[in-house]
């Protein structure tokens, strides 16, 4: 199995580090257009082998993308990463036409590969690929549920004093400090509704923290994240190449799931060898339905800005 990431920043590099590491691919293909960064990258992690056990082939390449011919996944994400006091949404003039390039090149070399979107605004960016390229909505997923979810799932287990392994938590929505739904109604620590628990004040806390969980650490390190974004992907991947039919929040395209339409936002997703193999429809109070609504209609304001690149 063959996966090529476009992009050798951190998160890319990140991404290809795990993939390699857990041997969830065969061979990882990096490409950069920074000249020899990309294998840079690939030479570095090719030398953790020996001491790590892993077989991957990893490489390397500078804009070369034949190359990448061959992919059964492709990951994207390329583009500038956020500053402190940048908003995703602000990324989405300069990152669109980087990746509407992007997934045209890969295209030409790998025409039935499923393309995986991490470039920010993760959804708008998502819903770009989908319409440039005109691929089927279950081979382009947006992967931001998975992390925010991670996260999510990070700060119940900082709340409970439990291990992360042991808690069951979702986030659904856009991939945004003020558009994603941490659902602390449906999260549970082994089975048991974490509300047992903790107060609704602390959930309300840990709900909050998540939201503005990636805004958080660029606030400290000064760009964006870079680990669990990568390693988020990384399981997103592994559910595809070996069919493990997990059930993910990502952002895919709906077509009247949770009452939308025309434009790609998170929701609970069973991902396997298909890419997107099935949407979750779960049961939504009136609350979560009103802050479902109120993010799909602030997705759907930030599409407006790709009209002109669509056309």
């Amino acid at each position: 199995m063959k996966v090529t990431i476009v992009g050798a920043g951190n998160v890319g590099a990140t991404c290809a580090d795990v993939i390699s590491y857990r041997g969830i691919a065969s061979e990882v293909v990096l490409l950069d257009i920074k000249e020899g960064f990309a294998e840079g990258k690939a030479l570095d992690i090719t030398q953790c082998a020996t001491n790590t056990g892993f077989n991957t082939k990893v490489s390397g390449v500078t804009n070369d993308y034949s190359k990448t011919a061959g992919s059964d996944v492709v990951v994207i994400t390329s583009g500038i990463p956020r500053k402190p006091g940048m908003t995703r949404e602000e990324l989405i003039g300069i990152n669109a036409g980087i990746v509407k390039t992007v997934a045209e090149n890969v295209l030409k070399y790998s025409p039935d590969t499923i393309i995986v979107v991490v470039s920010n605004p993760m959804d708008t960016m998502t819903y770009l690929a989908l319409k440039a390229t005109g691929l089927p909505k279950n081979r382009i997923i947006g992967m931001g549920g998975a992390l925010d979810s991670s996260r999510f799932r990070t700060y119940l287990s900082l709340a409970l004093d439990k291990p992360a392994n042991d808690i069951s938590a979702m986030v659904i929505g856009g991939h945004g400090d003020t558009t994603m739904i941490p659902l602390t109604r449906l999260a549970s620590y082994n089975g048991i509704p974490v509300s047992q628990f903790l107060s609704e004040e602390v959930l309300q806390k840990v709900a909050a923290d998540t939201m503005v969980g990636g805004a958080t650490l660029t606030s400290l390190l000064g760009t964006s994240a870079w680990y669990a974004p990568g390693a988020s992907v990384a399981y997103l991947v592994d559910s595809i190449l070996n069919d493990q039919k997990k059930m993910i929040a990502c952002s895919v395209f709906v077509e009247g799931e949770y009452g939308q339409n025309d434009i790609c936002i998170g929701v609970p997703c069973i991902i396997g060898k298909n890419g997107i193999e099935e949407i979750v429809d779960i049961h939504l109070n009136d609350q979560e339905k009103a802050l479902f609504a109120k993010s799909a209609d602030a997705v759907r304001s930030m599409n407006d800005a790709l009209k002109s690149i669509l056309v």
